[in-house]
Formats: structure tokens, sequence, C-alpha cells
């Protein structure tokens, strides 16, 4: 097995960048009690005017004062560590998040389809760079080996154990990740105070010493680490809901100020539904104000993952709500989600091209039009046209398919009662087709449908009295 460690150096200053409209602005996040406070992290416009991480909050303030702070939170860097194993998910079976600010995942199984390391790791760095997080990228064949190396050295790769093995030795032991007792302090620092300076000099100590002054923990570590005993991941399973929320900062009363929230929502969004096997069919995007909020409610008629659709559709449906109160907050629920059956199409998705502005302009009319006002047909087996068609649910989709190939050509537009074709220059394109129903319910028919070409080019669908071609009353129209 090979594992590939993605570090993450500044998870909760990313977190807060990438939601931020301009992250080129002095931004520090702050910690601690309220009598002791000071930064815990900055970007590099704040660190450019002096400020950097422990700073208290007063000095800070002191050197820039326009400087934006954000709290920071401990949940919020386990959060975003989950939503990165989501990301990572799409990649590897094999994901684990048990390590702060780390994701490892088994890498080898994924050659076949990625391609060789160095390719694999250039889509891994573009899409981590397209998400807004900093990183440092290893490979070894044990995970814990990979995490040492991430920290250490950002590309560093080695794929054999006997490779691994001589890099290790030469890894100080202040940098390996080395496990103490509670109480005891970091056990790789006391090593260092007493002249153990690297693993290959830990490595060659007595067992049962280290074991008495530094407790098993140690050893299990090393052992781990060195591909000598098994290390039992915990790997992460996606939840079945998604749950994503901004916080402002400021009031928000129109549309267009919502827009850059919603985006990386949706991006988010889009993102934890590419590792399940299909989209999603509805969500809420609830604005909050001060003491309530306002649902507004995005629901398709067809699964969509894409985050370009799922955004569009999502500004039309925001668009059409009103904001009864100021925004300070926006967030976005997902409790419907597809299963996780991963599938071949989920990697190489076969739609022609042409086939998606029809899904997009379906969802745009129900957005402008309402949901009530566009939806799909299902046959109802009455062969008589303006009775033949019914308002489809959700259990109607395997009979559409199933039937679709045994029913005769229709026209795309059917008129709501037949009206008279005033054209005395029409041409029979095929027909007749002999239409003889009604009989159970006293609405007999009895008609000759033919499909014509009017003089204007036109295909229409029109029919006449049996045996006859004149007096054509048109139906429908072909596209």
């Amino acid at each position: 097995m090979l594992w590939a460690c993605i570090h993450l150096p500044q998870l909760a200053l990313d977190a807060v960048l990438r939601r931020t409209p301009d992250p080129t602005r002095p931004l520090a996040l702050v910690s601690g009690p309220a009598h002791l406070r000071q930064l815990h992290a900055v970007n590099d416009a704040a660190a450019q005017a002096g400020l950097k991480p422990g700073m208290r909050l007063s000095a800070a303030h002191a050197l820039l004062s326009d400087v934006a702070l954000v709290e920071h939170h401990a949940s919020a860097d386990a959060r975003w560590q989950r939503f990165l194993a989501a990301w990572a998910y799409r990649h590897s079976s094999q994901v684990s998040a048990q390590w702060p600010g780390a994701i490892v995942l088994e890498v080898r199984a994924s050659f076949r389809l990625f391609g060789p390391w160095p390719r694999f790791e250039a889509r891994l760095r573009e899409e981590l760079d397209g998400l807004g997080f900093r990183h440092r990228i290893a490979l070894a064949p044990t995970p814990r080996a990979a995490l040492v190396f991430a920290g250490l050295r950002d590309g560093f790769a080695v794929t054999s154990a006997a490779a691994m093995h001589e890099a290790l030795a030469r890894v100080p032991v202040r940098r390996a990740a080395l496990p103490g007792r509670s109480g005891d302090g970091d056990a790789g620092e006391r090593l260092h105070r007493m002249g153990v300076r690297t693993l290959g000099a830990l490595r060659a100590l007595p067992r049962d010493g280290l074991r008495r002054r530094f407790g098993s923990e140690l050893l299990d570590h090393l052992d781990c680490l060195h591909g000598e005993a098994d290390d039992p991941l915990a790997c992460y399973m996606p939840p079945d809901h998604f749950e994503a929320r901004i916080e402002l900062g400021f009031e928000v009363e129109s549309h267009q100020a919502l827009l850059f929230p919603l985006r990386r929502l949706v991006g988010d969004l889009a993102t934890y539904l590419s590792v399940r096997d299909g989209g999603v069919q509805r969500f809420v995007l609830r604005l909050e104000h001060e003491q309530d909020h306002t649902d507004v409610v995005v629901g398709l008629l067809a699964a969509e993952r894409a985050p370009g659709m799922l955004f569009e559709l999502t500004r039309n449906r925001l668009e059409q709500a009103s904001i009864p109160k100021p925004v300070v907050a926006v967030r976005l629920l997902a409790r419907e989600l597809p299963p996780f059956v991963p599938a071949s199409r989920d990697l190489f998705d076969s739609r022609p091209a042409q086939a998606l502005p029809w899904p997009q302009l379906r969802e745009r009319l129900r957005a402008r039009l309402g949901d009530e006002a566009v939806w799909r047909a299902a046959p109802t087996g009455d062969p008589r046209p303006e009775l033949a068609w019914r308002r489809a649910s959700a259990d109607d989709d395997a009979a559409c398919a199933r039937e679709a190939p045994l029913r005769p050509r229709r026209p795309a537009w059917l008129l709501q009662r037949p009206v008279p074709l005033r054209d005395p220059h029409v041409r029979i394109v095929s027909g007749p087709e002999r239409l003889e129903s009604g009989w159970w319910d006293g609405a007999d028919a009895r008609r000759d449908y033919y499909l014509i070409e009017t003089s204007q080019g036109q295909r229409a669908w029109a029919f006449a009295p049996v045996g006859e071609q004149g007096s054509w009353m048109l139906h429908g129209w072909f596209a």
C-alpha cells in the first residue's frame, strides 16, 4: 500500500479566507479568554504589517487598527477537516482524518484511474488550490511516515520500505510527531534535550528502557511508523446530509450581495456530491436574520450535481424570494442526498455536451414560472391525444422509459383543443393514423391523423374526418 498525506498548515485561516470577498484585506483569527485575547493566525497582508500568531490583541490593534478580526473555534477546524476528507473520498476508498490538520488516503489502488503518482499529485494540488486550501503533500508506504514527511518537506515521496526506513532514520525526533504520556510533555523535545537527535538514534536505544521512561505508546508509534505493526486507522465515511453556513459579518439587504456566499456554499455542496452516485434534488437555502430566518426551497425535477448549474438554479430561486429583514448569515441544508454507490459513470460521464442546456432551461422556467407550471408528463394509456398524458410522479420514470419506444410519434406542442387549419397548400408527410376510441366514457372520437407540412414549412399534426383529406383540424405542432 502507498499512503499520501495532505498536511494543511493553515486550515483555520484558509477556511475563513475562502469565504471572504476580499482575501487581500488584513485579517486575523482571534482566540483565548476575554481578558487575554491573542492572535491565532494572520493572513499575508496582516503579516506584512507586523502581526503574527501569539501576539496580544491590544498590540495588534496598535500596529494595525483596521485589521479584520474573526473568532476562531476549534470545532470549525474539525468540521473543515471532515469536509476535505469528503473531497478526498472521490480519490480513494480509504481516507482518514484522525490526525489534526491532515488527511491521509491510500493511493496505490487509484493509480489505474488517475495515472502514476506525479500526475495524481498534480491533480490533488490543482483541486486543493481551487478549493482555497494551502497544503503540503508527501507519499510513503505507511500513513504515519507520510504524515511525518509531509510536515518536513512538501512533495517528498518514497515508494519502498527500504527507502522509507533510510529517510526516517534522518528525521529529527522533534519533528517525528512522537506521543508522550499525559503530564510528561512532548516526547520529541525531551529526547532532544537528552541528546537523542534523530529517529535512527532513537531506534538504536534499548526498548525496555524507552518503555519505562516514555511508555508503550512511543514504541507502538515507532513500530507503526516503520510498518512493523498494523496501524488501524479511523476511516472516514461521508454522512447522509450536508450543512454549511457562512456568517456575513454585516447586514445584507440585497440579492446581489448574497451571490458570493451563495456561490461558495453551492460549490462546497457540489464538491461533497462528487463522491456520490447522483446529485441533489431538493435542498434549502436559509437566510438567517437576527431573530428568525427565511427559507428558500430549491427543488429540481431531476437530480443535479454540476456546480455551475446548481448555482444558476439556486440564484434564480433566490432572486424570486423576498428578503423581509437584513441577512446576517446564509446556511445551506441538504437532507435528502443520494446514497454512496460509486459507479463508472461518476468518473466518466458519457452525456453529450449539447444535452446539458435543456435541464438548465427547464429549471430556469420553473424558477420563473413556479414549481407547478413545469412538470414531467407520463402516458395514461388513453389513445385520445387530449387525454393521453398526465402529470408524472417519481414512480413513473421506469414506466416512461419502457413505453417510450412503443408510442407513436406525437407533437411536442399539443393544443388544448383543435382549431381549424386555414392553409389551402399543405403537403401530407405521413398518415393516416386512425383513432377510434372513447366508447367507455361516452366521448367517442373517430379521426384520421396526418403529419402535414404547411406552406410556411411548419410541421403540423392535424386530423380530418375518416376517409377524407381536407377540412383540416390542427391539434399540435412538431418542433
